[in-house]
């Protein structure tokens, strides 16, 4: 019912009663979201892959702006960390997220 009410009161003038009633229900339903279905971001090497199918990217497009075939490599494997310098490459030349960059992510052992 919230969100068809928000649909409703879509393009309300700013200072009406429907302009603050809007304003309520989505502050409302954004906080009911977050609580209920609270999506954590992606650690970054679960990203990296993704951004490089749905932009027709290739492991060589990744090995051209961090150094080298086998970097990419061992960055894909999880063999090896993202160090500072490539992760403000990529944030810079495929305008991801350093926020999400810089997480914390589980290197594969052995």
């Amino acid at each position: 019912m919230a969100l068809a009410e928000i649909d409703r009161l879509m393009g309300a003038t700013s200072g009406t009663p429907e302009s603050d009633r809007l304003e309520v229900l989505v502050t409302l339903v954004e906080r009911y979201e977050a609580e209920r279905w609270n999506i954590e971001a992606p650690d970054p090497i679960s990203v990296i892959p993704h951004v490089m199918e749905a932009r027709g990217l290739r492991q060589n497009d990744l090995a051209a702006l961090i150094g080298s075939q086998s970097h990419a490599s061992e960055i894909l494997r999880r063999r090896r960390p993202l160090s500072l310098a490539m992760i403000r490459v990529l944030a810079a030349e495929w305008s991801l997220p350093a926020d999400v960059l810089v997480r914390e992510y589980d290197l594969a052992t052995g």
